[in-house]
């Protein structure tokens, strides 16, 4: 089952935590935007929430933007 969504990204937040929005998804991060570590962090806290590998978890969509859309596969 392939899943995708929007996510919008908030980097050098004061901790880690997805939050359900009216919009869709928001997802706090501690990292910083550079060097893609608010992209590493966002894989993590969502394997983390939904208990899934962070192998089933691809951004496809805004590397370097605060707007992503993320894939979730889990038929891998």
């Amino acid at each position: 089952m392939i899943e995708l969504f929007e996510i919008r990204v908030i980097p050098n937040a004061s901790k880690n935590e997805l939050l359900k929005t009216a919009t869709g998804y928001k997802a706090r991060l501690s990292a910083s935007p550079i060097e893609g570590k608010a992209n590493e962090a966002l894989i993590a806290l969502l394997s983390r929430e939904l208990k899934i590998p962070k192998s089933y978890i691809e951004i496809i969509k805004g590397f370097k933007n605060k707007n992503k859309t993320i894939k979730i596969n889990r038929e891998i």
